[in-house]
């Protein structure tokens, strides 16, 4: 029993900490240009402190310590945005079925970014996360990083309920990935790295409208439907609630602790 504790304890001790920031509804640009900024803020530090410790190695007999400032930080980000499509860096145009006179009528803007992945759809209900992680401080693995957000999706989904997997060659989170004609994507994922630092993310259907799916080909990826936590519950779900438990699981799969 003692070990137990003891060990448990010791997993308590090495938690990272990670800055939760809930930013409420935003504009895409708005919350692309925060993320930016922590991100090259972490890629400055990174930067500086090579430099420093390279001058160490250089004047060894005259030892300094990095400085603490210099040390990267962790973020996590929740967001909804107001109605917006945003195409991946290799995405294709062709993929968004409607022009710019009628995404304008309907009220939905539209933004090409730097992350991976095709085109996808953010609006209102809509849990979307933004991890800014120094992956030097965890694993320096991009698939890897890829299937922990996975599962952090997956794990929330199973609080409902909901069985979800995910689809070879496809990243996000789907549901039935393995029956033709049934498969149905719940949570889109495209991320950006620089240096090892992450943002961009996820994007987890909760009580979103779904009509706005119809206008584009998901992901670019034909004849596949998209769900949502509604959808497959067949009534809403309680929103705040879907981001607590999208936190803890986030906790738990990247063994951090979230500090507001």
């Amino acid at each position: 029993m003692v070990g137990f504790l003891l060990v448990n304890l010791l997993l308590y001790m090495n938690k990272q900490p990670v800055i939760f920031k809930d930013l409420g509804l935003m504009e895409y640009k708005a919350a692309w240009d925060y993320q930016e900024q922590l991100l090259q803020e972490s890629v400055r530090r990174k930067t500086e402190a090579r430099i420093q410790m390279s001058e160490v190695e250089g004047q060894q007999s005259n030892f300094r310590p990095l400085t603490s400032d210099l040390d990267t930080q962790h973020y996590l980000l929740l967001v909804e945005h107001p109605p917006v499509y945003t195409l991946g860096k290799s995405g294709h145009i062709e993929n968004v079925l409607i022009g710019e006179e009628m995404r304008s009528a309907k009220g939905i803007g539209f933004f090409r970014t730097n992350r991976g992945g095709d085109i996808t759809f953010h609006g209102p209900r809509q849990i979307v996360g933004y991890p800014i992680l120094d992956l030097e401080k965890f694993e320096t693995d991009i698939g890897k990083y890829l299937r922990n957000i996975e599962k952090v999706v997956i794990q929330t989904l199973e609080e409902y309920g909901i069985e979800a997997g995910r689809s070879p060659g496809e990243t996000g989170v789907w549901i039935d990935a393995d029956k033709p004609g049934k498969e149905r994507k719940i949570c889109a994922i495209g991320v950006r790295s620089s240096r090892w630092v992450t943002m961009h993310g996820f994007a987890l259907n909760v009580n979103t409208d779904l009509s706005h799916f119809n206008f584009i080909i998901p992901c670019g990826i034909q004849g596949k439907q998209v769900t949502s936590i509604e959808k497959e519950l067949g009534h809403k779900a309680d929103f705040e609630e879907a981001k607590e438990k999208v936190k803890r699981n986030f906790e738990e799969v990247f063994n951090v602790e979230l500090r507001g």
